[in-house]
């Protein structure tokens, strides 16, 4: 047990370790509750920073491969990746109806089944599905010129208001998926440093749920 506690310690002390003095965030897809990713703090001095033959597009291309997505990442500052919020909020209730909701009785637990007409049923299930819809809302993140792509399309839920009836649950991410990025990394000091691309994977929300 004690040999246990021990490797779970020494892998969260491993999240951050320099680096010849520069920090490097070994990125994981940890689990949906700690994401988004917290900004990444960086060693300010540039000498840390990749020259402009180290950013050469066609070869980094090469060199991410596959894992390239330009649906999640992005070499320029692109343009605006969402609705805004207020914009997602409006269209909680133009989303499709779920098939347990579409299933749901209308009625008390253990009472009768309570008798509306067609029309009437919708506009209510509609009215509960606009408090309890849980959009990912996705905004352009600049990772700054350490990583490349520079620009991710990160998700993050809706939480400006709460989810359900009566208030308590907010939304909350429940799945997440990765997208590998290159990673600029260097060792050693002064001339000794070597630095090079590596890659790293990047968690990101995929959905979100009304939760506690």
């Amino acid at each position: 047990m004690t040999a246990i506690r021990a490797l779970l310690l020494c892998s969260c002390l491993g999240l951050l370790r320099p680096g010849g003095g520069q920090p490097f965030l070994r990125l994981r897809p940890s689990p949906s509750d700690n994401l988004p990713v917290k900004d990444i703090v960086e060693h300010p001095d540039p000498e840390y920073d990749p020259k402009e033959q180290d950013l050469d597009e066609r070869t980094l291309r090469k060199k991410l491969g596959s894992h390239f997505d330009p649906g999640f990442m992005a070499v320029a500052v692109p343009g605006p990746a969402n609705a805004s919020g207020a914009e997602a909020a409006a269209g909680r209730g133009r989303a499709a109806l779920p098939a347990e909701l579409r299933r749901l009785e209308l009625g008390p637990p253990q009472g009768p089944r309570l008798k509306v007409g067609k029309k009437a049923r919708r506009k209510v299930l509609q009215w509960l599905w606009a408090y309890t819809y849980c959009p990912v809302l996705y905004t352009w993140k600049d990772l700054g010129v350490r990583f490349w792509p520079r620009y991710i399309k990160e998700g993050n839920c809706f939480a400006e208001k709460s989810c359900s009836l009566p208030e308590g649950m907010f939304c909350k991410p429940v799945k997440s998926v990765t997208k590998t990025f290159l990673r600029w990394h260097c060792q050693g000091w002064s001339s000794q440093k070597y630095c090079t691309w590596i890659p790293v994977q990047y968690p990101l929300i995929s959905e979100c749920k009304c939760s506690c």
